[in-house]
């Protein structure tokens, strides 16, 4: 027999299967060879903590080995071929998709395997330099492989995010993101899941490049044919790779891909995103304020979140992936430009918690900044090239390295230069900087008025011993690629189907694995159809 039940239990009585089935003998009388936690939540909204459990207690009988049935992949190898322009969550969803499908995937990456690119990433922190095709935005895996893997997302209404969730289970994700009210991997397991959906397109037929950049669409008569690539460090060959459709999952960061698609002519749009900082407290800090105890969280709970949000002068601020018990990064894809990040590892268990800080920009105000030195040709790319100013303007108060200037909080709230810094996670380094002075006023008033008024919220929360560390630039692309909304095609090339968080159509890697999915499918329709006429 099953029973599912909802529970409210202490940390304690929440910590494990066993602690479970001890609570249901002693308080419900239900004596279970097995639990199964179907949905898990913490409220710590009093002093009193509780965790918030559905479960399935099975009575006289084992549980079944998964939840869900295993999707099932087949044999592609001579099914008709479609490109997957990208290997971040968007590229590799569709990919797998695509061989449910019966269509087979040939995914392009400019960057390196999840593995080779974690030692150019380890070469950020010590050399101080930037791979511009392999880094924490380029690579296997995209910008979510080494930067924390949350799993969380509000767009559900999208597509079925359940799904999502079962195939990271079944390619070797902890079956907890099943259940967790904020589901994460963690960037130190994250890697192998990805390896082991790179292994399942292969084994069916389909084809992974790596080292394999996109320079140019192919496209006749209003419709996509193919692409031109250059691979790996040879000098350029222009080699023309042709398929049935092309998927563009190429992530936020391409922006050389935004700047091909405005010469030649591809409708795209200025897109709104948020830009900020990262702010770092002590873990111990925000545990002791989340869980309202100056012993923090204790045995039983896991690292505190927190999550903000208000309006200023007219525009959202809050906070964007916070990472609890993690590291600030160095997020930059090339020269002259320092932009952090941040991530966690799955035990949550780092001397630092960090978010971004970050406040709402919308096209239509980008008159409203006033930033002269800007010379725009092309509309659609202006909230891309602020991005590059303050990445610039980041990388010059860095002394031309990946040290990111700082400035401890109330110095950043009351308008002074820090005589001296805390101690960070960020590994190349911190350097004391006005942020407070050098960031664009619609950008730091905004933050220091949210950090006061946070600061009354949360006590503790505004202090010296947290930083402000510059800049967060790449929330999500500040480039839309416009597609039909039916069919999920480019609004005017046939065949090109732009995809995931880059096109501007996703915020997350739940979300751009959900495009994926939508865009696979409206690839096979297409596909169906053409065949057809």
């Amino acid at each position: 027999m099953v029973n599912e039940l909802s529970l409210r239990v202490l940390p304690q009585q929440a910590y494990n299967e066993q602690s479970i089935m001890a609570y249901l003998r002693q308080e419900k009388g239900i004596n279970a060879q097995a639990v199964r936690v179907v949905r898990r939540s913490i409220d710590a909204r009093q002093r009193a903590i509780f965790v918030n459990l559905t479960v399935r207690a099975y009575v006289g009988e084992e549980p079944p080995l998964m939840d869900f049935e295993p999707y099932v992949y087949r044999d592609v190898s001579d099914r008709p071929a479609v490109i997957v322009v990208g290997a971040g969550p968007g590229g590799l969803f569709a990919a797998l998709r695509l061989i449910e499908l019966g269509l087979k995937p040939i995914v392009i990456e400019r960057g390196k395997d999840v593995r080779e690119r974690k030692k150019d990433i380890a070469r950020i922190r010590s050399e101080q330099r930037v791979e511009p095709e392999s880094n924490y935005c380029f690579g296997e895996g995209g910008a979510g492989a080494y930067s924390d893997g949350k799993l969380y997302t509000r767009s559900k209404k999208r597509g079925n995010t359940d799904r999502i969730l079962q195939i990271f289970v079944q390619h070797g994700a902890s079956p907890a993101i099943l259940f967790d009210a904020h589901p994460h991997i963690g960037t130190d397991r994250l890697p192998r899941v990805i390896e082991n959906m790179r292994n399942t397109i292969l084994s069916c037929g389909g084809e992974v490049h790596f080292q394999t950049k996109m320079t140019e669409l192919i496209i006749e008569e209003n419709r996509v044919m193919g692409i031109k690539v250059i691979k790996g460090s040879l000098p350029p060959r222009g080699e023309v790779w042709k398929g049935a459709a092309v998927i563009l999952a190429t992530g936020h960061s391409a922006r050389d891909v935004y700047r091909h698609l405005a010469s030649a002519g591809i409708d795209i749009e200025a897109k709104g995103l948020a830009i900020g900082v990262r702010l770092e407290h002590p873990a111990i800090l925000i545990d002791q304020i989340q869980y309202h105890s100056r012993q923090g969280r204790g045995k039983w709970l896991p690292a505190a979140e927190y999550s903000f949000v208000t309006q200023v002068q007219g525009r959202g601020v809050y906070s964007f992936c916070m990472c609890p018990g993690g590291f600030v990064v160095p997020a930059a894809s090339g020269p002259e430009q320092v932009v952090v990040n941040g991530m966690s590892p799955s035990s949550r268990n780092g001397r630092w918690s960090n978010s971004g800080m970050v406040v709402e920009i919308r096209p239509e105000d980008f008159e409203e900044f006033k930033i002269d030195k800007f010379k725009i040709q092309n509309a659609s790319l202006s909230l891309l090239l602020l991005q590059e100013e303050l990445e610039l303007q980041c990388w010059l108060q860095a002394n031309r390295l990946q040290t990111a200037p700082a400035q401890r909080m109330t110095d950043f709230v009351n308008g002074r230069l820090s005589a001296n810094l805390n101690a960070s996670s960020y590994a190349p380094g911190l350097i004391a900087s006005p942020l407070h002075f050098w960031l664009p006023d619609f950008i730091s008033t905004r933050l220091r008025e949210a950090f006061k008024l946070w600061g009354k919220q949360r006590h503790g929360f505004l202090t010296q011993e947290a930083t402000v560390i510059g800049v967060e630039t790449r929330t999500s692309s500040p480039v839309r690629i416009l597609r039909d909304s039916e069919t999920l095609q480019h609004i005017r090339i046939g065949g090109l189907f732009p995809c995931g968080e880059g096109a501007g159509y996703a915020g997350g890697i739940v979300s751009a694995a959900v495009d994926g999915e939508r865009c696979a499918e409206s690839v096979a329709a297409y596909i169906t159809k053409k065949a057809a006429t």
